[in-house]
């Protein structure tokens, strides 16, 4: 979704503004972000900009995970807490029991994201690789969260 944004691709412009109306910001895992940020002056303005409408969580940093609201501002317990070492054990058995195709090998990254997903609950994925996620969540079992291509 960052590359797709960074591009200015119509579909994932369009679904990060209307992310924008939600009271939980995007969420950009660290290491996802580190996969995708390179020191190119195009990509960071494109992404930086992108940033100010998503939170990193734990990172000291980011925008706050949730908007101000009228009452003030909600916290969200998954982004302020770190995974426990149950979730760290969920995250590489869906390394070890997804069934990604032969060409693909367990990446940890994609697990934890999708281990993020599940633990927020009634989640979006925006991807361009809904098939590892869809791979993952299979091993996880969530009842709610889903994978969008982007």
């Amino acid at each position: 979704m960052l590359i797709a944004l960074a591009d200015r691709k119509a579909k994932a412009v369009r679904l990060h503004e209307g992310m924008k109306a939600s009271p939980h910001r995007a969420l950009v895992l660290g290491p996802v972000l580190a996969q995708v940020w390179r020191p190119r002056p195009a990509l960071v303005h494109a992404l930086a900009g992108v940033l100010k409408d998503c939170t990193v969580p734990q990172a000291r940093s980011s925008e706050p995970s949730m908007r101000e609201t009228s009452a003030g501002r909600p916290e969200c317990i998954a982004c302020a807490t770190g995974l426990d070492v149950v979730d760290w054990r969920r995250v590489g058995a869906a390394l070890g029991e997804a069934k990604l195709s032969p060409k693909k090998r367990p990446g940890a990254v994609d697990a934890w994201v999708a281990m993020a997903a599940v633990r927020h609950g009634s989640a979006v994925i925006f991807t361009s690789d809904p098939d590892d996620l869809k791979s993952y969540l299979a091993v996880l079992e969530p009842p709610d969260v889903h994978v969008v291509a982007v």
